[in-house]
């Protein structure tokens, strides 16, 4: 607060007015063709995966169920939790919900948390979504792979809003106002956690768990290979998003599954933006940005290096290159 850097003002590049208007506008159509599409590819593997339980065959049907129920429904959590996916806020609403138990996240506190994380992002000491702290282990890191920091901090977190407690970080940025939704929403996920863990038992099958619950585990690879590329071994404290945020080249399939979210830099300038409008946001501003990452192998190519350099000197971060005529903020 004393260096300003709270709630603080941001870079923004500058678009006209009409043209920022078309940008944000909303589409029930589209949103609802991706999740439709999402949701068919889950039910699919998910059959397959019913059908071959027990043979070496479920391996890869439950390997692409787990992925698209731990890591693909990251992104649909996070776009309609902004309330942009879909124009209609109930809908949006609905899919957040059900994105938000797949991805273990009690919804009303992620919800302010994400909030805080757009409000001041990577300052140390109020975002609570700093994904890798300065002298993080690659070791540690690992793990993440298969949830095995975070979820057991998230069943934590649901197990004190079920009794009706926050935790600590939970009051640095959820109002009080907001506390019993957030116990109530614990309680639903908790009783349906708990049900399926009580049907497994009653038929001696770990089969309905490798439907719900344990796929937030075993399919969140993805979520950690494309989440590290937003802001991994980048500034911290600075009040300029090209400065703690990347922007990657994806595929149309991995775009798909990350619902854009590559468009990271443009997302933090405007996060009002629905995801299917942030390419051509994008073109928009590009001129304003550093060089575009080209794929995931060229994000790693800079991220690896930087955290294991990290890992020994916390005070080690990766410059980025800002077009010369446009002046970073600090």
């Amino acid at each position: 607060m004393q260096r300003g850097l709270v709630s603080a003002e941001w870079y923004h590049p500058s678009i006209p007015r009409a043209q920022m208007k078309q940008f944000m506008t909303r589409s029930n159509g589209r949103a609802a063709r991706d999740a439709a599409l999402w949701l068919a590819l889950l039910a699919g593997s998910g059959v397959l995966a019913h059908l071959t339980w027990g043979s070496w065959w479920s391996i890869p049907a439950f390997a692409a169920y787990g992925t698209l129920y731990g890591s693909a429904s990251d992104s649909r959590w996070h776009e309609c939790g902004h309330g942009t996916a879909f124009k209609t806020q109930r809908v949006n609403t609905v899919v957040y919900n059900l994105a938000a138990f797949m991805v273990l996240r009690e919804p009303v506190s992620w919800r302010w948390s994400h909030a805080r994380h757009h409000d001041d992002t990577i300052i140390v000491g109020r975002d609570a979504e700093i994904a890798v702290p300065r002298g993080t282990s690659l070791l540690t890191l690992s793990s993440e792979l298969f949830n095995l920091q975070s979820g057991p901090k998230e069943l934590r977190k649901l197990a004190l809003n079920c009794v009706g407690a926050v935790t600590p970080e939970e009051r640095e940025y959820m109002p009080k106002s907001e506390y019993h939704k957030a116990f109530w929403s614990a309680r639903v996920f908790v009783m349906i956690l708990v049900a399926t863990i009580g049907w497994s038992v009653a038929i001696g099958s770990l089969e309905p768990l490798m439907f719900v619950g344990l796929p937030t585990f075993y399919g969140r690879w993805l979520l950690v290979v494309f989440g590290l590329t937003q802001h991994a071994g980048l500034a911290e404290d600075v009040l300029d998003h090209r400065l703690n945020t990347r922007t990657v080249r994806m595929s149309p399939v991995s775009r798909f599954l990350y619902s854009n979210m590559n468009y990271h830099i443009e997302h933090h300038m405007f996060p009002t933006v629905p995801y299917h409008a942030l390419p051509a946001l994008h073109e928009a501003v590009k001129a304003d940005l550093p060089p575009v990452y080209q794929g995931l192998r060229g994000a790693y190519r800079e991220i690896l290096p930087a955290l294991r350099r990290q890992a020994k000197d916390p005070t080690y971060f990766v410059q980025r290159e800002l077009p010369h005529t446009r002046q970073a903020t600090s």
